[in-house]
């Protein structure tokens, strides 16, 4: 016969507590974009085709937080003679990308699968390498974000033609609009960052 004591413990230990277990993922491939049944979002595309778009768009809107968060950190640490139109050059180009990560976040969820959920899922994702210098030319800085815009371009044509093969016309059609965004900031950060009379890459 149980003591009152351990009827006590007992009932601790059978009370539902809310939350859940979750395994450390160990690389980006064990993160699923499944939904579970109550966030299961009819569609008509297939449940492959669900996953590949899922996966398409995650890993590139982790790179978007990614090249977000270091066009912010350029914009607060610019320096020198340029320090202004700088200054407000990235302040308006990260808005610019921020802007982008809610309607590729959303469009996942809208053909049924899951999206981003922390800044440690973002960086299993993220391609885009980040910079912690402790200081960085200006010109530096504006050179590295144009290279990274025009990797993110060239992810965005990739996962357009995944979509585009899956018949997936409005996540194509919102990366063309965004590659058109992309290719104007890699065009004014170039420009910006010329030497006097030099056209170097």
């Amino acid at each position: 016969m149980e003591t009152l004591a351990e009827t006590r413990r007992s009932a601790i230990i059978s009370q539902p507590t809310g939350r859940y277990i979750v395994s450390k993922a160990k690389n980006s491939s064990s993160i699923s974009t499944k939904a579970a049944p109550d966030l299961d979002t009819p569609t008509d595309l297939s449940p492959e085709a669900v996953d590949k778009i899922s996966a398409t768009l995650n890993k590139l809107l982790a790179d978007t937080f990614a090249l977000y968060l270091k066009t912010k950190n350029f914009h607060w640490h610019i320096s020198g003679r340029h320090f202004r139109d700088y200054h407000l050059m990235l302040d308006e180009q990260s808005d610019q990308i921020f802007a982008t990560t809610d309607e590729l976040a959303e469009r996942v969820r809208k053909v049924g699968g899951t999206t981003l959920r922390s800044i440690g899922h973002i960086a299993k994702l993220q391609t885009l390498k980040d910079n912690d210098e402790a200081y960085v030319p200006p010109r530096e800085m504006l050179r590295e974000l144009m290279n990274d815009n025009k990797k993110v371009a060239a992810a965005m044509r990739k996962a357009h033609k995944v979509v585009d093969d899956l018949e997936d016309a409005a996540t194509a059609g919102l990366l063309e609009n965004f590659i058109d965004a992309t290719e104007r900031r890699t065009w004014f950060l170039f420009e910006a960052s010329r030497q006097e009379g030099g056209n170097e890459q």
